[in-house]
């Protein structure tokens, strides 16, 4: 497709709505953003990070848009520098998402626990776009727990992005729930920034959608931060899911630790890139990476590339990637207990992908999350 052909996608709907932008600030980098899809489209599989992840299905589709919101405070200018530093020239997608975005700011106030979790329950329409567009700052001294659902219910195109800034010792806990109509499509974006002494912990489920795609990019800016990024995609039939992290250590003495678990079924397929950069002065860093996949057909796939770049030897780190089947010493275990081979293996399914949902501590969430994964198992328990 040419860029011409692909502006005519988005091209009169963002001219009819622009003109209702009142914040030359945004209407300014929404202009900006539109006329960088306009020249590159969406990505494709020429491109290093799309190679295992086709996106041409969405790129035909006419996706009419949601309307463009700007909600900022006029008293606190950071979420306008954290709207004005969004990457948005990563891809077409996250370019899309700032030209129509609807942007929303969460603050968290300073020395302040929150009991309440702060949900986002975000779905795009049967046929259109949406774009939100998420600011939250979690102030120093803060804690708090975000849940981030995503819920539609047909075939739409759901385009976020949600920007985190997590200042000194703030405790953000942060769950991403994706469980989308079968034939919906969903790409989010999840930039996070984390501050001395500070703790950021995000569990990603992953379940519906026909195609999806999570990026995720943290940066440590501070001595004594803390990172935890762990998730899980479990995909049957012709699902696709994609994960691409980035975890930067630019500053000495912090640690992240990341475990993504895919559970594939039927001719589904999952990729995983996960980066993990120790810059040159980082020294002191602790950073894990593990990614484990359980294929159950023959016909499922999965692509893996865990990845260290490390710039100081004052360092302890470690990645890894298993893809394989079920146990056989396990299975044959349970057999000789009298269960029947269909139950037995459907249990060891469910204790492989439990890891990552019992890190979930709220209650409703997590019973949810089970029987979302026994119901894909044909099984109770």
């Amino acid at each position: 497709m040419t860029s011409a052909t692909m502006e005519t996608l988005f091209g009169q709907c963002f001219r009819d709505s622009i003109v209702s932008e009142t914040d030359a600030m945004v209407k300014a980098l929404r202009e900006e953003a539109f006329s960088y899809y306009a020249a590159t489209g969406f990505p494709t599989v020429r491109d290093e990070d799309w190679k295992y992840t086709n996106v041409a299905e969405i790129a035909k589709g006419e996706w009419p848009c949601t309307q463009m919101r700007t909600s900022l405070p006029d008293d606190d200018p950071r979420p306008r520098v954290m709207l004005e530093n969004f990457r948005f020239g990563r891809n077409g997608f996250t370019a899309l998402n700032l030209a129509f975005a609807d942007i929303s700011v969460v603050v968290i106030p300073r020395e302040t626990s929150v009991a309440e979790p702060i949900e986002l329950d975000l779905s795009a329409a049967e046929g259109e776009m949406a774009s939100p567009h998420v600011i939250v700052i979690a102030e120093a001294g803060s804690k708090a727990t975000i849940v981030e659902t995503y819920r539609s219910g047909g075939r739409g195109l759901m385009n976020s992005a949600v920007q985190i800034v997590v200042e000194e010792n703030a405790n953000l806990t942060h769950y991403r729930v994706q469980r989308d109509a079968a034939d919906a499509y969903n790409y989010g974006v999840t930039e996070v920034t984390v501050g001395p002494a500070a703790r950021y912990d995000l569990t990603s489920v992953n379940l519906g959608g026909a195609i999806s795609r999570h990026d995720i990019d943290a940066k440590l800016i501070a001595e004594g931060g803390e990172i935890w990024v762990d998730g899980l995609y479990m995909l049957s039939g012709s699902q696709h899911h994609d994960t691409h992290s980035s975890i930067d250590h630019t500053v000495p003495n912090c640690n992240s630790h990341q475990t993504y678990k895919g559970v594939l079924n039927d001719s589904s397929r999952g990729v995983f890139n996960g980066k993990v950069f120790v810059r040159e002065n980082a020294s002191g860093t602790d950073a894990q990476q593990q990614n484990k996949n359980l294929l159950l057909s023959n016909d499922a796939r999965v692509d893996t590339k865990p990845q260290l770049e490390i710039f100081n030897d004052d360092v302890k780190c470690s990645h890894g990637a298993t893809v394989g089947q079920l146990e056989d010493e396990e299975l044959f275990y349970l057999l000789t207990r009298g269960l029947p081979e269909t139950l037995a293996r459907n249990l060891l399914t469910y204790g492989f992908a439990e890891e990552i949902i019992n890190k979930i501590e709220i209650e409703s969430i997590k019973s949810e999350l089970d029987s979302m994964v026994l119901n894909r198992l044909g099984t109770e328990i």
